[in-house]
């Protein structure tokens, strides 16, 4: 008698062919490619925003704007200090800018790039792209 460990063995060394396949992206609906771009540039607008925070972290625990502060100090009468220009709530007002700025660049970036392949398609006939399965 066979079990059923001996049937899944002679089923698993069977060899079954691969079908391939072969499609042609011809089209790239513009507002998926919207959406799409606009979620990117999200999570690079929070990147931004929480690097920005982190390097003005690393750079007050360093000191560095202190030294910058005894540089122009030496050389000017001490009315201008980088402490008066920045500070946490500057920086996360900067931060917010470029973000905002990169949101709204990266989501028509996507826009126009899916437009351009929707031109391009009609002079190249589209990516050939093929499939297998396993």
């Amino acid at each position: 008698m066979s079990t059923v460990a001996d049937k899944l063995a002679k089923k698993s060394s069977h060899k079954t062919s691969a079908k391939q396949v072969r499609l042609r992206l011809v089209y790239i609906d513009f507002w998926s490619a919207v959406k799409l771009s606009f979620l990117a540039a999200i999570a690079v607008a929070i990147v931004t925003v929480v690097s920005f925070v982190a390097i003005y972290f690393v750079v007050t625990a360093t000191g560095l704007v202190d030294r910058a502060d005894e540089f122009f100090a030496s050389f000017s009468d001490g009315s201008i200090l980088l402490s008066n220009f920045v500070s946490l709530p500057q920086v996360l007002a900067f931060s917010a800018v470029v973000a905002i700025l990169n949101l709204i660049v990266v989501t028509v970036l996507g826009a126009v790039m899916a437009g351009i392949y929707n031109l391009a398609v009609k002079v190249t006939g589209g990516l050939l792209v093929g499939f297998t399965s396993n």
